[in-house]
């Protein structure tokens, strides 16, 4: 009987630590430990301190992906991109090795895929956007075959290099799709690098041999005309062919041969190809599903980052339906906005901080070129420097290739860098936009 009482009290006191461990709390959570996630966190490492911070984030390694543009033009490696979480995040920040299995904002809890839950007071969604490779019939097996690859994923953007330096002619395809996307402008970076390399690079006349093409899901080459405008004469100058409104459904690697889906009228047409550089469709998680909006998106108001019904819930990056581009860049304005916004709700003060859309998009038109985009929600130029961004420049090559990734690395990630918005005032003397 004593025996029988004292196993009982050790299963008791068993049952109580599993459910205790399986079950934390802080006052805030914040699901996602890349760019968004990361800037956010160290920045309230600063405001809450040690223990009230969680990242739920399953990868000890980051990425800054806007990189892989130049490793895919064999200007840069993976393993420059590449950095350990811990180097970054702040000690003050609890770092979860786990993966969001459900959001339950009801019971402001995050159950994750070990089966144990999260509480928390408020929560940051910052879970990025997912590559949907199924949505291209062939596309898996295609990447493993020669002359197919893509910047987009860090498994396969070293093939992109590979893939250039063995095109020896014919006919090279890039593509964008029909779905929202992560830096809209990265399916075109690549393309120019190739035909810069084609062309000059190593002076072997390859270009003669090539047909580039962009075949766009898109009826522009740009969202922002006054960008759009200079891109449409580079392509024109460079003879590189404009197919709009085709949409990569199938790749039939066996026969090399690529087929799209004409938008306007539903016509498939077939493309062979001999490199085929591939920007998958991408989509939003499905565990976002109780915090979205039709589309899939977390739904937040596009000025405060607030969700629209759950008030302690706030999102950024490219996971939430503000209408912007999907940018390191926009992160970085968000983030300033969401810490703000957040830190006055927590201390139920208005919030007075909205996030304009400032993006920026760096858009690489050769091995020494760039046209430093930037604009806000209504397409509109909003550019740092007191120059025309709008042409072809050698200075913004190297601030986008070594300048920018400086600031990434020890100021945004870091939490220290909300964009150039006072740099731009600095610049313009206090004048207007």
């Amino acid at each position: 009987m004593i025996l029988n009482k004292q196993l009982s009290h050790v299963l008791l006191n068993v049952r109580h630590s599993v459910r205790h461990k399986s079950s934390q709390s802080f006052k805030l959570v914040i699901a996602g430990g890349g760019t968004a996630g990361l800037s956010v966190a160290n920045q309230f490492s600063k405001i809450l301190g040690k223990g009230n911070i969680a990242v739920i984030e399953p990868s000890d390694v980051h990425y800054y992906q806007p990189m892989w543009t130049f490793v895919g033009g064999g200007i840069k490696s993976v393993n420059d991109s590449r950095r350990p979480l811990s180097e970054l995040i702040s000690p003050e920040c609890t770092v979860i090795r786990n993966k969001v299995a459900q959001f339950n904002p009801k019971e402001n809890e995050v159950k994750l895929e070990d089966k144990s839950t999260i509480n928390y007071e408020y929560l940051v969604v910052a879970l990025g956007i997912n590559m949907d490779l199924n949505k291209v019939k062939g596309l898996k097996e295609a990447l493993k075959t020669e002359g197919v690859c893509s910047n987009y994923m860090v498994d396969t953007v070293g093939k992109t290099w590979e893939s250039i330096q063995n095109f020896k002619g014919g006919n090279a395809i890039f593509t964008f799709p029909n779905t929202p996307i992560k830096c809209a402008g990265a399916p075109q970076k690549i393309m120019y690098l190739a035909d810069d390399y084609f062309r000059k690079v190593l002076r072997h006349n390859k270009r003669d041999k090539a047909k580039i093409m962009f075949n766009s899901a898109l009826g522009v080459i740009f969202a922002v005309p006054k960008y759009a405008s200079t891109l449409n004469e580079i392509v024109k100058k460079r003879n590189i062919e404009l197919n709009f409104k085709h949409n990569l459904i199938e790749i039939k690697p066996e026969k090399k041969e690529a087929i799209f889906e004409k938008l306007e009228n539903g016509e498939k047409v077939s493309f062979q190809y001999d490199l085929l550089h591939v920007t998958p469709p991408q989509r939003p998680s499905e565990i976002l599903s109780p915090l979205a909006d039709a589309a899939g998106f977390v739904d937040v108001n596009k000025e405060t980052l607030q969700h629209q019904k759950y008030k302690n819930v706030f999102s950024l990056g490219d996971c939430s339906n503000a209408p912007k581009s999907r940018t390191a860049a926009a992160v970085a304005a968000e983030s300033g906005v969401v810490v703000e916004n957040l830190n006055a709700c927590m201390n139920k003060k208005e919030m007075k901080e909205k996030y304009n859309g400032y993006t920026s998009c760096p858009l690489i038109t050769s091995y020494n070129t760039v046209v430093l985009a930037e604009f806000d929600y209504n397409l509109k130029p909003l550019e740092t420097f007191p120059i025309n961004q709008g042409i072809e420049r050698k200075s913004m090559f190297w601030m986008t290739k070594d300048v920018i990734p400086f600031i990434y690395w020890n100021l945004m990630a870091r939490g220290r860098w909300r964009g150039p918005k006072v740099f731009r005032k600095l610049m313009r003397l206090g004048r207007s936009e």
